[in-house]
Formats: structure tokens, sequence, C-alpha cells
């Protein structure tokens, strides 16, 4: 499979790339300002966003994701790691499924809310069905994400037997605009841990998820999960000292979900409170392309 490892260009630079003296004298359109009521509107709005955002941090939300997410304002997330329903009709052996993996419907209102929230030049990894790669890149490149990296956990047994035995999960490294690589980067075979499936069907171990959340995220950033299961992704992301925001639509995962969030030590998950002022971090200049 070839994939294309440059953001996408900017037709407004390009534009502006190919401007002419003409251009330059072209007169200029003035638009009105926001009267005092639109700019208390506006910033009562921003206040209620941040206030609700404030109350899901580390906790799950029962909900539609992409109706949930567009309650986050923007560029609020620091990294995205996710697993979404495969578009394969999985069952496993005791007749469990997962919402919305026998349609698209969802895709693109989903990821490109994702996109929306996360932060410009930042990353988000996502397992998906390798049977269905070309639907998930069409969408995540309609959406503004590209591909940079691809990792693949080789499994101890067969999850599946049908053409081949089927012992690995995959999932992409996708980039918004142009992040610094990290400065241990992790190898993109890893090993795979058996969870059980307690939780949910396709439950993904925690160990599995650390070494993604430590390398593309720092510690006190907001890591997000969407199609969060078992919440798996919020148990690594606290036990980095990252914060959280799980999203689940199943009712029955959610209560698995937040149940085990429950039984987190306190610490887990209140570290960030007692979070002692620090020299503000130095600006990363985006490397030029």
């Amino acid at each position: 499979m070839n994939t294309q490892n440059t953001p996408p260009t900017s037709s407004a630079a390009n534009a502006h790339d190919g401007q002419t003296a003409a251009d330059n004298n072209a007169p200029t359109v003035a638009f009105p300002r926001p009267t005092p009521a639109q700019v208390g509107e506006r910033a009562a709005a921003l206040d209620a966003a941040t206030l609700n955002i404030a109350s899901m941090v580390n906790q799950i939300t029962h909900g539609d994701c992409a109706k949930v997410l567009r309650q986050l304002p923007d560029a609020c997330a620091n990294m995205v790691l996710t697993d979404p329903p495969y578009l394969v009709r999985y069952k496993d052996r005791a007749g469990r499924t997962v919402a919305n993996d026998d349609n698209t419907r969802w895709m693109f209102p989903a990821f490109s809310e994702l996109y929306r929230v996360l932060k410009p030049d930042s990353y988000c990894v996502c397992f998906y069905g390798w049977s269905k790669a070309d639907r998930f890149l069409s969408v995540w490149r309609e959406c503004g994400f590209y591909p940079v990296g691809h990792f693949v956990w080789a499994k101890r047994y067969a999850s599946c037997v049908r053409h081949s035995r089927m012992m690995h999960e995959q999932a992409y490294l996708l980039a918004k605009g142009n992040p610094l690589p990290p400065k241990h980067p992790p190898a993109d075979v890893q090993p795979w841990k058996y969870t059980g499936n307690r939780l949910h069907p396709t439950q993904k171990p925690v160990d599995s998820l650390t070494p993604l959340i430590e390398a593309y995220s720092r510690p006190f950033d907001l890591v997000v999960d969407p199609f969060a299961g078992s919440a798996s992704t919020g148990v690594a992301a606290l036990s980095c000292r990252r914060r959280c925001l799980l999203i689940e639509k199943d009712a029955g995962y959610y209560q698995a979900a937040k149940a085990r969030l429950d039984r987190l030590p306190h610490h887990m998950t209140a570290f960030f409170l007692n979070r002692q002022p620090t020299k503000a971090a130095p600006v990363l200049q985006t490397p030029k392309a």
C-alpha cells in the first residue's frame, strides 16, 4: 500500500504565493465589527465550553461521539488514541457486538470533529480493520489527517482463521499539521498481551497503549478517545500522568468502563489538581517543508 507522508498543501497559501502587484492594489473589503452583545455571546459560549470540558476530564461520557465532540472547543486535545469500529460486523463467541460496526455513516462526522478538537501539529493513533484500510485512509485524508507511521502488534494466537491465521493488530499514526518527531519514537512492531476481553469484545491491553502515549504526548496533556470501549486508553493515559477524555456510545460498555475508572486509585485521577507551577515550555518551531 502506497501512503503519502506529506501534509496536505494549503490552496490559500498557494494563491498567496502567486499574488501579483495588481492583486495588492485590489480594494479592501470592510467587514462589520461585532456588536458588544455578539462579543458577549461568544465569550459566554466559550466559557460554557470550557466548563463543559472540565467536567468531562478523566471521566467517560455516554453518548454519540460526533455529538459529544461538537460540545468541545477547537484545538483542546493534545493527542487522539482510539479504536473505532472496524466495519466488519464483528461478533464474539458470547454474541457481543460493537455499535456502528455495520455501517460507515459515522466515519466522516466523527473524524472531522476529532480533527477540529485536536491541536495543530499533533498526533492521532487510530486502530482500524485491515480489510477496510482504503475506506479509513480515504476518510482520514478527507478530514485533513495524513499517515506518518504504522504500528503492528504481534499476537501469540490467531483471533480468526480463514484465508490466513490472523495474528496481529494494527494502527496508523496520523498527523495534523507538522508535529515534531518524538525524541524516542516507539518501534513499529510491538508485542501484544491478551486481555481476555472481559469488559469489551475487542478490549485493548493497557501495556500496548502506554508507549504510544508517552511518545506522542507530554505529562498533563489531554488524550481523547471517542470510541472508549473498556476505557483502556483512559487507564493508560492516567498511568502516564496525562489527562483523558473518553466517550462511549454503548450503554453496557459505558457502565463497565465507568466502573473500571472508579476503581482506580485516587492519585491516578487527581494528580493534575496538585500540579506545581513550572516555567512555560519553550515554543517548538515547526520545521519548514
